[in-house]
């Protein structure tokens, strides 16, 4: 009983304090004012846009895509690293040769390296290939890559500080360079789009290049 009495007494005070407050303030009252400030539809970011989520519309048929040449560059370089792994387990297979506990025979070991080194080599380039495309829109970049981890990059344009052409000695060999785009802030600050020829990166460098410097005047 003590307690419902106490509720009451609370009760009462409160619409007592509601309606002094209406009474004093009558125009707040008959039209409430409306929180001052609102959520931001978009946040513009220094640092490129990058996401694992699949974006609507954006398919790799409607993208350009790498350089065929650069296939030939991925399975060099694959087939080199992968190499060196599978000269490294002949090593320790012949190191343990006369063993007593050996699961496998002399050699066995050194073959699967040997065969999945092959395998990876002439099957993955290509499909890196095929799952790799760009599209230069009027003011970003979009980059969209990935077999199973499908990721968006997007670019804007009038962030990008400056530009890099860049070739190692595999790409020299076939013609290929990679563009490297250097933007205004500090992470994932660099983005690297491969695979283009030559001509082709240094088109798109002079052609953003000239978006960033008619934007500056």
């Amino acid at each position: 009983m003590a307690s419902r009495s106490k509720e009451s007494v609370i009760k009462i005070r409160s619409r007592d304090t509601v309606g002094r407050w209406r009474v004093q303030h009558p125009n707040l009252a008959q039209n409430p004012v409306e929180p001052s400030f609102s959520y931001p539809e978009s946040i513009d970011s220094t640092s490129p846009v990058e996401s694992n989520r699949p974006f609507a519309g954006v398919s790799f048929d409607a993208l350009t895509p790498l350089d065929p040449s650069i296939v030939k560059v991925w399975r060099l370089k694959t087939g080199i690293f992968l190499g060196i792994l599978a000269v490294g387990i002949l090593v320790w297979d012949i190191l343990n040769a006369f063993q007593a506990d050996r699961v496998l025979p002399f050699g066995v070991w050194s073959l699967i390296a040997a065969t999945l080194a092959c395998v990876i080599a002439f099957w993955l380039p290509p499909l890196r290939y095929r799952y790799w495309g760009y599209e230069l829109r009027d003011e970003e970049l979009l980059l969209v890559r990935g077999i199973f981890n499908r990721v968006h990059t997007i670019i804007p344009l009038r962030r990008i500080q400056h530009l890099d052409v860049s070739q190692d000695i595999f790409e020299r060999e076939f013609d290929v360079a990679k563009l490297i785009v250097h933007t205004a802030g500090t992470r994932s600050s660099d983005v690297i789009l491969p695979g283009l020829h030559q001509d082709v990166a240094e088109s798109l460098r002079d052609e953003m290049k000239q978006f960033i410097t008619d934007q500056a005047l």
